[in-house]
């Protein structure tokens, strides 16, 4: 479809060839993409495993090539995992004392194996929710 382009003359009317749509106009949506990052996931196309390691990501998605290298995800994954379990066990730590009121030092061995456990488990995903958040909204050259 022509787009008509008004000249100086407004008699005549010429019209330009439309252009084809660039990458850059594709929207993204950021929730869905986010969720397959919290499932450690290709943000792009949900199939394909997003990181090689613990904590590496891939080079690129073995399902549907999309490059992964471009993110920069630094201290986020980290600051949001210490975030995550500090509420959650400030939280825990309250109630099991007022509820339950265990000795002092089985308290903080309980505590110390939950929050260590739970950071483990949440920061490959907190890692995965950057990265696919930055794919989503395009940063880092992704």
């Amino acid at each position: 479809m022509a787009i008509p382009k008004m000249t100086q003359d407004s008699s005549t009317v010429t019209t330009a060839p439309k252009q084809a749509l660039s990458d850059q106009t594709v929207l993204r949506p950021w929730k869905p993409a986010a969720l397959r990052g919290l499932r450690l996931r290709c943000p792009s196309c949900g199939e394909g495993k997003l990181l090689q390691g613990y904590l590496k990501v891939k080079h690129s998605c073995d399902n549907c090539g999309q490059e992964l290298y471009h993110n920069r995800a630094d201290d986020g994954p980290a600051y949001l995992t210490i975030l995550l379990v500090g509420h959650l066990l400030g939280f825990a730590l309250h109630i099991t004392y007022t509820q339950f009121r265990p000795d002092p030092l089985t308290l903080a061995l309980i505590m110390s194996l939950v929050t260590i456990l739970s950071s483990l488990l949440l920061l490959p995903r907190m890692k995965g929710l950057v990265v696919a958040y930055q794919w989503a909204k395009r940063m880092h050259g992704f």
